[in-house]
């Protein structure tokens, strides 16, 4: 089977303050307490260990969240980066991603940024309301949101993302748009805007705040859908858009069932191993503090993807893409026939959810993804 392009995921677990509605594995610090040192070699001793997975394959992208990413230092990242780039050839254009709260960034940062070879930005703006983002628990204000877009564009990105998050506590349809409408304002090559869902493990599943109810969430989502498409920005994903096709190549990697490796605490990762033909999913021990003992156990919980779970896992992804992808591509990713799966295509093709000549959702699939995705769950 043909190796899939790879990617590299790099997790920073410290935050300064855990937001209610994250289920995410982040830790409370501030930043002169993260042991930046310490991270930086258990990271490369990390990454040096999956080395073998890249099979010789170069890197196309690299994404760096979090917890918070932006409270390392960017001679940090420069160190990280150089030092990755010694073991792996990156290709030509890699894009390489770091998650930025407003809350901690300054302009110097993002010049170190820049410098360490860092080319695109995803701010964590979530709403443009200081209510709705005390509500959040967010340390920034819709203030500081703006004054780090504009020392971002001062330091030479001009290719962004913003988090939005609407279906906020007590939103109103009009407050939805007037985030979306505040975002436009500040020309983002791409926005990521998503629901907010109440998960376990978090402050918000313990006393979930009053939400809005599922028609005014309807309302909300038609309306913004609208807008973005107005204001030029393709939606090219369940929740994610761009202007100008500048999509965010390391998630669509994801999304077209590709391979990355993850390096840090929690990290996950799902590589090709061509010595067994099979796909193999893995994590990064959690906690810092296992993550940096001195002779570190960084890969636990190694399972290969059996056969019979390929179908799923290939279609959970690839689906959510708004383009889909030939049906040549499911035996590329996967090395099994689509024959298996012809009764569950035809059957969605005469409910006029999927296409008949791609494994692509029609709109009206679009709307109903979870219930197209059980088609193919195996209930044996």
């Amino acid at each position: 089977m043909q190796l899939p392009p790879l990617s590299l995921y790099i997790h920073v677990p410290w935050c300064v303050k855990k937001c209610p509605y994250c289920d995410f594995n982040s830790h409370e610090s501030s930043s002169t307490e993260i042991p930046e040192d310490a991270y930086l070699n258990a990271l490369l001793k990390d990454f040096a260990l999956d080395l073998p997975y890249a099979q010789g394959r170069t890197l196309d992208s690299i994404f760096i969240g979090g917890g918070t990413p932006s409270l390392m230092s960017g001679g940090f990242y420069q160190q990280l980066l150089s030092s990755i780039q010694t073991q792996i050839a990156f290709s030509r254009d890699i894009e390489i991603t770091l998650e930025a709260n407003p809350g901690t960034t300054e302009a110097e940062r993002f010049d170190g940024y820049r410098k360490a070879g860092i080319n695109r930005l995803s701010l964590g703006v979530q709403s443009f309301d200081d209510r709705q983002l005390s509500n959040l628990g967010r340390i920034h204000s819709a203030g500081q949101a703006k004054l780090a877009v504009q020392q971002a564009r001062l330091a030479g990105f001009d290719n962004f993302n913003i988090d939005l998050m609407f279906g906020l506590p007590g939103q109103s349809v009009s407050e939805a748009a007037d985030d979306l409408s505040q975002a436009f304002e500040l020309q983002p090559s791409h926005l990521s805007w998503y629901q907010l869902t109440i998960e376990q493990n978090t402050a918000f599943y313990s006393s979930p705040p009053a939400l809005p109810d599922d028609e005014r969430l309807w309302q909300i989502q038609e309306q913004g859908i609208a807008l973005l498409a107005a204001h030029g920005y393709e939606q090219y994903e369940v929740s994610a858009y761009a202007k100008n096709g500048r999509f965010a190549r390391h998630n669509i990697n994801y999304w077209q069932f590709g391979d990355y490796i993850g390096i840090g605490a929690g990290a996950h990762s799902k590589v090709f191993n061509a010595d067994s033909g099979r796909s193999l999913r893995y994590r990064k021990s959690r906690l810092p503090k296992d993550y940096l003992k001195p002779r570190p156990l960084y890969r636990v919980g190694e399972e290969a993807i059996v056969d019979d779970a390929l179908p799923f896992e290939y279609l959970m992804n690839v689906l959510r893409l708004k383009r889909g992808q030939s049906r040549e591509h499911f035996t590329l990713r996967t090395g099994l026939p689509l024959s298996a799966l012809q009764p569950q295509l035809d059957q969605l093709i005469t409910k006029g959810l999927m296409d008949p000549h791609q494994l692509k959702l029609t709109d009206k699939g679009f709307l109903f993804l979870n219930d197209v995705l059980a088609e193919f769950v195996d209930e044996d």
